[in-house]
């Protein structure tokens, strides 16, 4: 069986800087009717970079929804129209200064299908070379060397709770395995 629920009605709630928020009706398999929310966001992309020491090129920052400072791998949103992979390389070296002369796509991911509709592209960047980071303005963050094998300890010890990091450095790490 497949399943699946069809759009009949749609209202946005709200427009924002980088979301937008709307309220679907929709009909069930069953034929009853259910609300939906739905969040639009633009989707974005995440680096683990790896040096040849094997320690991963990671971002602190304060993230005001979560109220607290979070260790991430170097993400951003995607611009209208964007390449995910393009995104990437201006990501990382926007926030860290590192550009990479191996990449390797780990894939995709829905953060949070339940209500938001964004794709998160992953990938793995290796060979690095070291220059000035270029942050965007108000945008506030320190950089961070970590032992790879360290981050699956924090991973599983549930130190790092972002989720697009957690998935690209166990991601990463089995890819890296298998070399």
């Amino acid at each position: 069986m497949q399943f699946y629920e069809k759009q009949v009605e749609t209202d946005t709630k709200y427009e924002g800087i980088i979301v937008d928020v709307k309220m679907d009706i929709v009909e069930l398999q069953n034929g009853n009717k259910a609300k939906r929310e739905v969040v639009l966001h633009p989707g974005g992309v995440g680096v683990v970079a790896v040096t040849d020491e094997n320690k991963v090129i990671m971002v602190r920052q304060y993230r005001y929804p979560m109220e607290e400072e979070l260790l991430e791998i170097p993400a951003g949103k995607l611009d209208d129209g964007e390449d995910p992979f393009k995104c990437a390389v201006r990501e990382l070296s926007e926030e860290t200064g590192y550009s990479a002369n191996k990449w390797v796509d780990l894939g995709v991911m829905y953060p949070s299908p339940g209500f938001c509709r964004e794709t998160l592209y992953l990938y793995l960047a290796l060979d690095l070379q070291a220059g000035e980071a270029h942050l965007d303005h108000n945008e506030l963050l320190s950089v961070e060397e970590i032992d790879l094998d360290e981050l699956v300890d924090e991973i599983m010890a549930n130190n790092l709770k972002d989720a697009k990091s957690v998935i690209g450095v166990l991601k990463a790490k089995l890819y890296l395995n298998k070399m």
